[in-house]
């Protein structure tokens, strides 16, 4: 999404209204079960094979996830036991979210929606290998925020009728998302996407990055309101979102000047990213 708008932090009274009047999902069941087992001192594999192997998409899921070039060339795995093993507790508990975030927007499949999940599952993959080349960014983190760091989009549309009209004017004109939502709803997705992710107990961490994402001033932000750690997560995705758009339909356009920021942030040269986009792309053949 462009960042070019001017965002102003939301005062207290204005985060009480969002959240009397925006119905956020629950975090389901699955995911707190996750949680639980993967806090524990010595999670157990089994437990968390039985999870995943309860949901025909968190199998599937989970296998195409531990086969991507995230883990690099290792040998394919065929079953969700394999995928546990190699995907380990923090890529686990990203498949749960993954499908629990789809499942509980609550929208009918529409086209419009399976383009939005194709591009974040892209996007989020994308991140994740990217990340594998900066030291200090954890490839389990940035995928995380890049497949939810928009997921408050379906949340909207759940809450506001004429939401889907928005979304898609924005997607055809390339206008700035935030600004018509923030007139028009007098919220934004990035707020409503912050207090999704603390409702759901994500790393702060990411909770932040969300809440910050479109802010033009990201960069020179103070460390106490937006943290180094989620400053990364920023740029890397950024930069991901850039690379995909020349060969992913209905790809967010990163500006110029939020690419150059970004760049400069992580030290990434533009050699270096001819490099990676040849990466994603053999990775998505």
């Amino acid at each position: 999404m462009n960042t070019d708008t001017l965002l102003q932090a939301p005062s207290h009274a204005e985060l009480e209204e969002v959240l009397a009047s925006i119905r956020i999902p629950a975090c389901p069941a699955i995911v707190n079960e996750v949680m639980f087992e993967a806090q524990r001192d010595d999670p157990s594999i089994k437990v968390l094979t039985r999870i995943l192997s309860s949901d025909v998409g968190m199998s599937a899921m989970s296998v195409k996830l531990a086969n991507s070039p995230i883990f690099g060339s290792a040998a394919p795995v065929r079953s969700v036991q394999q995928a546990v093993s190699r995907l380990g507790i923090s890529n686990i508990l990203n498949v749960v979210i993954a499908v629990a975030l789809r499942n509980a927007s609550g929208n009918p499949p529409t086209p419009l929606m399976e383009k939005f999940w194709s591009r974040a599952s892209t996007l989020a993959l994308a991140t994740g290998v990217l990340a594998r080349k900066h030291v200090g960014i954890s490839p389990e983190s940035a995928y995380t925020y890049a497949l939810f760091h928009d997921a408050a989009i379906p949340v909207m549309l759940s809450n506001f009728p004429d939401y889907a009209a928005v979304y898609a004017a924005s997607q055809d004109r390339a206008a700035t998302l935030i600004a018509q939502e923030q007139q028009r709803f007098k919220c934004d997705h990035a707020v409503v996407g912050w207090l999704l992710a603390r409702s759901w107990g994500l790393p702060p961490t990411i909770a932040a990055a969300i809440r910050y994402h479109h802010d033009p001033e990201v960069y020179i932000l103070p460390e106490k309101e937006l943290p180094a750690g989620a400053l990364a997560l920023i740029a890397v995705t950024q930069i991901a979102e850039h690379v995909i758009s020349d060969f992913v339909e209905d790809a967010d356009i990163v500006s110029a000047r939020a690419l150059d920021d970004a760049k400069v942030f992580l030290g990434t040269t533009d050699a270096e990213i001819d490099d990676f986009r040849d990466t994603i792309v053999a990775a998505l053949a």
